[in-house]
Order: structure tokens, then sequence, then C-alpha cells
């Protein structure tokens, strides 16, 4: 197969990442709800002021940071749309353009190579072996993606920031180069130990299951290798990966976005300290905020990925 499975998955990949934008989107703003707002801080008048101009300021008593009211995937998308512009439904699409051409082109590709190398005489691969070859391309890929990852999430963010804490990032381009300069080179795999770790689980889950679920349609005779097979085997891959993801997705989302200031301590140390804190503060559950439209996206993402994959296939076959 060589550079023909990546070109095809990355062909695919930049497909269903695109069209499925904007439930991407509304996935991020969910899984951020619940984390703590700052208030914006105005000019204080002077508190106390006497006749020969000397003035006294008093120090505003501290308050508690605001927590915004969890709302679900449908008012966030309104909300958004109302406050922000139809078109802030596409924030950020440029970082996933970049990141499906990397992480995903990377990950089908890689996965495609194992597949091959790994099947039997018969064309099929054990689910074990298609599961360590999902974790194995997932995991590359991911490391070769994080710099459009981080910057994907900051830019779907970034609308919900007050005005004057918003990054204002013009392009994926842009982003990477302002976090170069402002945050240092290492800001570009800030949360990477999770994007890993989601990926493994998501292209173990994702590929895998999409390949065996597949291969028991066609064997037990429930429908011919067609659009109905595809469909229903990425759809049911999709809901797998999706369960499986969304906890690492969440952590991953707030500590790639949360904002670390010069000299203060940061919101998170680390993955387990922002899971320690979510499940803390907001409970268990908060680790599946986000998950009606990741399943949302998920599916459609699935469904799209793969039936494209395999018409892309047709198409190039006598390459």
């Amino acid at each position: 197969m060589g550079l023909k499975g990546f070109a095809e998955g990355g062909i695919a990949s930049i497909v269903a990442g695109c069209s499925t934008h904007p439930l991407d989107l509304i996935k991020v703003r969910m899984q951020l709800q619940g984390e703590p707002q700052p208030l914006a801080v105005h000019n204080l008048r002077p508190a106390l002021a006497f006749q020969n101009g000397t003035s006294i300021h008093v120090a505003p008593s501290p308050q508690p940071p605001k927590i915004q009211p969890r709302v679900g995937p449908i008012a966030v998308g309104v909300r958004l749309v109302q406050q922000e512009g139809v078109a802030a439904l596409f924030s950020g699409v440029s970082a996933t353009v970049l990141r499906q051409t990397l992480y995903s082109t990377t990950r089908m590709g890689l996965y495609d190579v194992l597949k091959q190398k790994w099947s039997s005489a018969g064309g099929n691969m054990p689910l074990s072996r298609k599961i360590e070859a999902g974790l194995i391309a997932g995991g590359i890929g991911a490391a070769v993606g994080n710099p459009a990852d981080v910057a994907m999430v900051r830019m779907q963010a970034d609308g919900r920031l007050p005005p004057a804490q918003r990054r204002n990032y013009k392009s994926v381009v842009d982003a990477i180069s302002t976090m170069v300069k402002r945050e240092g080179v290492t800001s570009l795999w800030r949360g990477s130990s999770l994007t890993v770790n989601r990926a493994m689980l998501v292209t173990a889950s994702q590929l895998a299951s999409y390949d065996q679920f597949k291969e028991m349609i066609l064997e037990k005779g429930v429908m011919r290798d067609g659009l109905g097979t595809h469909v229903t085997a990425s759809f049911a891959a999709g809901f797998v990966a999706a369960v499986a993801s969304n906890p690492v997705d969440v952590i991953k989302t707030r500590v790639m976005n949360m904002r670390v200031e010069p000299g203060a301590e940061p919101p998170y140390t680390g993955a387990l300290d922002c899971a320690l804190k979510t499940v803390r503060a907001e409970g268990p559950m908060a680790l599946y905020k986000g998950f009606i439209p990741t399943i949302s996206r998920q599916g459609p993402f699935t469904v799209v990925l793969f039936v494209t994959l395999e018409q892309v296939r047709k198409l190039f076959k006598d390459y």
C-alpha cells in the first residue's frame, strides 16, 4: 500500500474533519463549561475623597470566580451563533485541516501498513492485532499532530473568553507562531500525553471496531459489501470511539486551553491534577461533558471518514 494508504486516509480525514467541524466546536465549548471564568476588572473610582484633594482607594474585596450555568449542545450552538455569528461555527477550521493532514494522515496510513503486514493469508487480522495496530498508529499520529491540536482547541474556545482575554489568532499558522514567541516551543506539545492517550484510544477503538463490524456483517451475510455496510459499521465504530475517548478528551481540552500567566501558578499542573480538580469540583460525570455533541460528531465523522475512504480506494484502486 505504501504512500497510497497515507494519501487515501488523509483525503478522507480532511473531508470528514471539515464537514463535522461545527459539532466539534460545540463539543469543546461544552467541555469547558464549569471552569471558573475570571470577572472583568474595571478602573475603580476613589472610595473616599477629602476636600484637600486626598483620596483613599479601598481595595476591592475578593469575589468568587464566576461559574457559568451548564447548558445543552443546542443552546450552546444557538448562543454561539447569536453572540459570534454563523461564521464562528467554523472557528479554527484551518487548524482542523492541518490537524487532519498531520495526525489522521499519519494514523490512517500507519494502521493500513500494519494491517497489510499483519493480516493472514485470508486478508483478515485478529481483533487483538487490530487494537495493537490502532494503538501504535494513533500514538505516533498524535505526537506528529499535537501542535495543530493545541491551536485548534484554542481557536475554538476563544469566543467564550471576555474580549480583553481573547487570543484572536488569525489562522493556525498565526496561532502556532504566536505560541512559540510567547510561550516557547514546548507549548506546542502542551497536553501531548493526553493527546497521545486519546488518539491511541480513538484509533484502536475506531479503526479496529470498524474493520471488525464490517467483517462480521459480511461474514454473517447481513448485507453485501456496499454503502449500507460501510455506514452501519462506521456508525457503530464511532459510538465505541466516543465512549472510550470522552473522559480523556475533556481533560485534554482543559489542559490545552488553560491560560498560563508569567510568574503565576497554572490552573492545572498536569493531566492528573486537572482530572482530580474537575471531578472534585463538578463530579465524576463531568468527564462525560460534551458526550452528546461528541457522539453527534463522532458518528457522522466516522461515517463520512470511512465512506469517503472506501470511495477513494475504489477511485485509486488501479494506481
